[in-house]
């Protein structure tokens, strides 16, 4: 009998418990990364749907809701703002959404979502 008798199952667990711990972050920042790139679209065209034919920016952000429960949850549909503003001496209508970000388990980063769509008005 050798003195490294057993050490294979001790390697194969501690190699196991670090893989799958490595494997949970990277779904976790899938998972953040994929729920940030669909608020910035909805976000976007709710902008653009409130940017046209004289729509207001109310519209834009009953539009941006719809879009973000379909398309996720109605969790990331609570906060959502719209605006008239000025960009470069541009009329811009701009849409804000802010949900939590998403968490793997009890396990993550804790915290909020901040994003923005921006469109130009277009008069009748």
């Amino acid at each position: 009998m050798t003195g490294d008798a057993g050490s294979a199952i001790v390697d194969f667990a501690l190699v196991g418990g670090l893989l799958t711990v490595l494997f949970v972050a990277v779904l976790q920042v899938m998972l953040a990364q994929h729920v940030r790139n669909t608020l910035v679209d909805c976000a976007a065209e709710g902008a653009r749907y409130a940017a046209v034919g004289g729509r207001s920016p109310a519209e834009g952000v009953e539009r941006t809701r719809q879009l973000i429960t379909q398309s996720l949850s109605d969790t990331y549909a609570q906060d959502v703002t719209a605006v008239r503003t000025t960009r470069d001496g541009l009329d811009v209508i701009e849409v804000a959404v802010s949900a939590p970000l998403p968490v793997v388990g009890l396990i993550g980063p804790g915290g909020r979502l901040d994003v923005l769509g921006h469109a130009l008005v277009e008069e009748p």
